[in-house]
């Protein structure tokens, strides 16, 4: 008797274990069974601009090295490493003492030659009207005239290296032929120099000269005029420029076209610095998208979640370009569908009721593409 109450509550424990485990499928089921509230959008056609990455340097829009032009010791530098210069802006000073002196000799000259040739046309004036009594003969005429033409043809020689030794005056005072800074300072006080001998390296920094290269298959979208965007490694601004020069073919080495851009240098950006630039192709070109938030990303994997009849379906997706809160749609996805606003945990097959749709889902100003 023991024995069988003994086996009867072994068996109703069993019997109770076997129910339990069996209500929790129908418990998932019922759960599983029950339409989720779900907003919704459109995947629909969004103006979204169109850029071409590319990566580049830096340059100085101008680079020269001013040398001097006369020879002499330097007695004087206005300038230094590092210092903005502008345009006719002197910066050096060479001994100037003999180009003074050759400048005094070459007006004594000119004056010199002036006199005699002033005194050899009243001479032929005074022989024209003695020749015309028949006093003077025909060829004191002519030395008169000879004299007079040989007056002025020194007046001319000597006003010509007056002007050479005043342009050598001039030449001692080094400038600055465009605006810029000073990149390196070469030859210092004291120094002598020759004609020819570097003093200073200069740059124009502002506008700086962007240099990109962009490969074969999409150089034929490269234009004069474009708007760029860039950014300088160690520089968090982003700073806007225009394609200003563009290669009339590509190079054959590697298969590049060279494109120039100029950038406005607002103080903060440095020759030779690396950049990464945006080409803005189209700003207003049409795409598929959906807004981001209908995203969602697993193991890598990018998904929306459809909806149709009622019932969810997961798609595999690939993505493009991000703006202002929508997601470009590569491929995964048509026009008009209509997909899942914060879809996680949605699975394909459970039923959902929409409790808004939101088209205009992230609708703004459509700026850059990320």
């Amino acid at each position: 008797m023991k024995f069988g109450c003994h086996h009867c509550g072994l068996f109703g424990a069993l019997m109770l274990l076997v129910s339990c485990g069996k209500s929790d499928p129908a418990k998932s089921a019922r759960a599983d069974s029950t339409p989720r509230s779900v907003q919704v959008a459109r995947a629909e056609l969004r103006p979204m601009e169109r850029a071409l990455q590319v990566v580049g340097t830096l340059a100085a829009r101008d680079e020269t090295t001013i040398s001097a032009q006369v020879a002499g010791q330097i007695e004087k530098q206005s300038v230094d490493l590092g210092d903005r210069v502008t345009a006719g802006q002197e910066l050096t000073l060479i001994d100037t003492t003999s180009y003074e002196a050759l400048v005094q000799q070459t007006t004594a000259n000119v004056a010199r030659a002036a006199a005699t040739a002033a005194s050899a046309e009243q001479n032929l004036k005074r022989i024209q009207e003695l020749q015309k009594d028949k006093v003077a003969s025909s060829s004191e005429l002519d030395e008169a005239i000879a004299r007079a033409g040989q007056g002025r043809a020194d007046v001319k020689a000597a006003e010509a290296a007056n002007a050479i030794a005043r342009l050598n005056l001039e030449r001692s005072r080094v400038k600055a032929p465009f605006d810029g800074a000073v990149a390196q300072r070469i030859a210092s006080v004291g120094d002598y120099v020759a004609i020819g001998a570097p003093i200073f390296r200069l740059v124009n920094i502002n506008p700086l000269r962007l240099r990109l290269e962009i490969p074969e298959r999409e150089s034929t979208v490269a234009r004069v005029g474009q708007n760029v965007r860039v950014t300088a490694e160690g520089v968090t601004n982003v700073y806007s420029g225009k394609i200003a020069r563009v290669a009339p073919a590509i190079r054959e080495t590697d298969r590049m076209l060279e494109v120039e851009a100029d950038v406005p240098n607002p103080g903060d950006l440095r020759a030779g610095l690396f950049a990464r630039a945006q080409i803005i192709v189209n700003e207003r070109d049409e795409t598929l998208s959906v807004p981001t938030n209908a995203l969602t990303i697993f193991a890598g994997i990018e998904k929306v979640v459809s909806i149709k009849d009622g019932k969810a379906t997961e798609k595999t997706v690939s993505t493009g370009r991000r703006s202002d809160g929508w997601v470009e749609i590569v491929s995964g996805l048509s026009a008009g569908e209509t997909v899942a606003l914060d879809p996680a945990g949605l699975r394909t097959g459970q039923g959902v009721t929409i409790t808004s749709a939101n088209s205009s889902a992230g609708d703004s100003k459509n700026g850059g593409a990320r």
